[in-house]
């Protein structure tokens, strides 16, 4: 039997049902564009303004109330030329390796015994202690903290309690051991963020996967190595990501705790950009370092985009 072929659709109806399409596929971009217009407006008066504002005033010398003058890029050359500038960053670059290297490491090590181990209303109660320091006030850690590194403060009652009192000193206030101090401070924070997130990753894991390595004799740590550190890649360039900004953006933690002191010994860019904006009235100079800032925050975070974005093609 023949088939009966159906005529194409008129082009005048066929024009009318695509500028239909249009019209409804406009009203919603519009619709969408709309509720996003609150969210922007406040993006862009509380983020980009204040941004291109404080490029505007990196290449002027002001005090914050008379005239500014152009100098173009002579405050950046003093940022390099001052070595208490200069070592804010080395600092910063420093609370890296406590802020954001070691809460990765001991949360991918503390995550695994968890999944592996702490099953069920224990490994609950588990992420519940550590992540506890996420939901407490930085300011309020950073009161606590400094207590308890006080020179009579609890952890030094701890050392004498195990004949250790010689080593025992005002931790916050010593020139060598302020900044790993501050550190400590910053892994305690951050360990709680790093074990969820990872800890989050490793469930969606196949489990047949460590069933197959266990069958093949394999020990826990050659499971660690080859599968769930591979596979939480993603994981783990968040928990970098979040860190090193952390680190290197870091300021309440280190105000509060030693505001910087003793010395420059742990003065960060966010304390000296506050110091010579607001004490010193250098509005010029505390631009150019808050720009450098912004530049060094994004070249070290893209690399680690990027390697996270090609592990996961």
């Amino acid at each position: 039997m023949a088939s009966i072929a159906t005529p194409d659709k008129h082009p005048i109806a066929l024009a009318n049902s695509r500028w239909a399409r249009f019209k409804r596929v406009r009203r919603e971009t519009l619709a969408g564009w709309l509720f996003a217009l609150p969210a922007l407006l406040m993006y862009a008066a509380f983020v980009l303004v204040p941004l291109l504002l404080t490029i505007v005033y990196s290449f002027y010398r002001w005090n914050g109330i008379g005239p500014m003058s152009w100098v173009g890029l002579k405050n950046y050359v003093t940022i390099f030329q001052v070595p208490d500038l200069l070592g804010t960053i080395f600092n910063a670059f420093w609370l890296v390796l406590w802020f954001s290297l070691i809460p990765v490491g001991l949360g991918l090590i503390v995550s695994s015994v968890i999944h592996r181990v702490a099953t069920g209303r224990f490994g609950e109660i588990a992420r519940t202690v550590l992540f506890l320091p996420q939901v407490i006030p930085l300011v309020a850690a950073g009161i606590i903290w400094g207590w308890l590194l006080a020179l009579p403060g609890l952890i030094n009652q701890m050392i004498k309690a195990i004949g250790l009192g010689a080593i025992t000193r005002a931790w916050l206030g010593d020139f060598d051991w302020a900044l790993p101090s501050v550190g400590l401070i910053g892994i305690w924070v951050l360990l709680g963020f790093c074990t969820v997130l990872l800890l989050t990753g490793m469930t969606r894991v196949d489990q047949a996967l460590y069933e197959s390595a266990r069958i093949d004799g394999a020990s826990w740590l050659t499971e660690f190595v080859a599968i769930t550190v591979p596979l939480l890649r993603h994981e783990i360039g968040v928990c970098l990501t979040v860190t090193v900004t952390a680190a290197l953006a870091a300021f309440d933690i280190v105000y509060v705790s030693t505001a910087g002191g003793p010395g420059n010994s742990t003065a960060v860019p966010g304390i000296q950009i506050y110091i010579l904006a607001f004490t010193q009235r250098a509005i010029g100079l505390a631009s150019a370092l808050a720009v450098m800032l912004m530049i060094l925050v994004v070249v070290v975070i893209l690399p680690i985009q990027r390697l996270t974005r090609e592990s996961r093609q």
